[in-house]
C-alpha cells in the first residue's frame, strides 16, 4: 500500500518508532449498556481533546444492540457521528474501530467512507473487522462461516472503487458493469486498518492492509507480534491498541488489573506508554468507560501531565 504522509489524520497519528494518544468515544466513565452524557457534554469533550493536541478519537460500530452483551458499542451510527465531529473539530484524526464489514454492502462502504474522508479534509482512518456480536448475522442472513471471505471481498471491492475510475467488479455478491463510484478519495485511497486477525493470516493482512488495530496484552506478547507484523510489511505500517484506564487522582498510584486495562495514576501510565512504545506501538486510543471520575477530569489530567511525553506530529500536521 501507498506512504499516507499526504494524509491528514494518518500524517497526525503515526509515525515509526513514536507513539501518539486518542480516545475511543465515548468520553466518559459509565456503568451499564449506555452512556449517560448528552450529544452538546460530549460535543464539548471533543472539542477540548482536538484543542489539546490529542490524535485521534476512534468510534465503535454495534449495528445491533444486543442486551446480552452487556454494553451499546456505540450508540450512533459510527459514519454520521464522525461526520458530526469532522465538522465541529480542526486536527484530529477519526477513525472507526471498526465498521463490522461482513454486514454491508462493499459499495456502500466505499462511497460513505470516501465522502467522510473528503468532507474531514482527509482526516478519516478506516477500521474494519468481521464482526463479534453473533445475533447480528441471523438478522441480517449473513453466515458466519463466511465472515473471512466476505472481509476479504469488501478491501478488495472497495480498492477498486476509490482507485478506478469505472471499475469492473465481479465478485459473489456484486456486479458492477456500468457506471462508477463517486466520490473517489482525493488521494485515490483511504488508510485501511485491519482488527485482530478477522479471520486472516497476518501475512494476508500485512499485504492488503495499511495498519494494524490489535487488542491489549502483556507486553512481552505484544513485542513478539509486532515484530512479526514488522517482518511482513514492507513500509511502515502502524500497529495501534486500546487500553482501558481508571485515572487515580493519586499521581503515583501503583496499577491494579481491570478488564482491559487497569487503575493507576498517571506516573505509572507514563511508564506504561513509554514501555509499549518501546516495543513498537505506534497508538493507544483511552477507553475512559471504567473510570470513576468524570471524564473531563481525566481529560484534562491527561492533556498536561502526559500528552506532552506523546505528542501528536505537529510539525507536519498543518497544511
Amino acid at each position: 500500500m501507498e506512504n499516507f504522509q499526504n494524509h491528514n489524520g494518518y500524517r497526525l497519528a503515526f509515525q515509526k518508532n513514536k507513539l501518539t494518544l486518542g480516545f475511543l468515544l465515548p468520553l466518559e466513565s459509565y456503568t451499564g449498556s449506555f452512556p449517560k452524557m448528552d450529544i452538546e457534554e460530549q460535543l464539548n469533550l471533543i472539542k477540548q481533546v482536538d484543542q489539546m493536541g490529542f490524535a485521534s478519537l476512534f468510534v465503535r460500530d454495534a449495528p445491533i444492540y444486543d442486551p446480552k452483551f452487556g454494553d451499546v458499542g456505540f450508540l450512533y451510527d459510527p459514519f454520521l457521528f464522525l461526520t458530526y465531529v469532522a465538522a465541529h473539530t480542526e486536527h484530529i484524526a477519526l477513525g472507526t474501530s471498526s465498521i463490522v464489514t461482513t454486514l454491508r454492502n462493499p459499495l456502500h462502504l466505499a462511497k460513505t467512507a470516501a465522502s467522510l474522508d473528503r468532507l474531514s479534509k482527509q482526516r478519516f482512518i478506516f477500521g474494519v473487522a468481521t464482526g463479534d456480536r453473533a445475533i447480528e448475522f441471523p438478522t441480517f442472513k449473513v453466515d458466519p462461516a463466511k465472515k473471512g471471505d466476505l472481509f476479504q471481498e469488501s478491501i478488495t471491492v472497495m480498492r477498486k472503487a476509490w482507485q478506478q475510475s469505472f471499475p469492473q467488479i465481479q465478485t459473489e455478491y456484486i456486479n458492477l458493469t456500468e457506471g462508477d463510484i463517486v466520490p473517489k478519495p482525493l488521494l485515490g485511497n483511504i488508510p485501511t486498518f485491519g482488527t485482530g486477525y478477522s479471520r486472516q493470516t497476518i501475512d494476508w493482512l500485512a499485504e492488503n492492509t495499511d495498519g494494524w488495530l490489535f487488542y491489549p496484552q502483556n507486553i512481552k506478547d505484544q513485542k513478539t507480534l509486532i515484530k512479526k507484523w514488522s517482518e511482513r510489511t514492507n513500509t511502515f505500517k502502524p500497529f495501534v491498541q486500546p487500553v482501558a484506564i481508571d485515572l487515580s487522582e493519586k499521581a503515583n498510584e501503583f496499577p491494579k488489573p481491570i478488564t482491559g486495562g487497569f487503575r493507576a495514576g498517571y506516573k505509572f501510565l507514563i511508564e506504561y506508554l513509554n514501555a509499549y512504545q518501546e516495543a513498537g506501538v505506534n497508538h493507544v486510543a483511552f477507553v475512559l468507560k471504567p473510570g470513576k471520575r468524570p471524564a473531563n477530569e481525566v481529560v484534562q489530567e491527561l492533556g498536561e501531565e502526559v500528552l506532552p511525553y506523546f505528542p501528536s506530529l505537529h510539525s507536519q500536521h498543518h497544511t
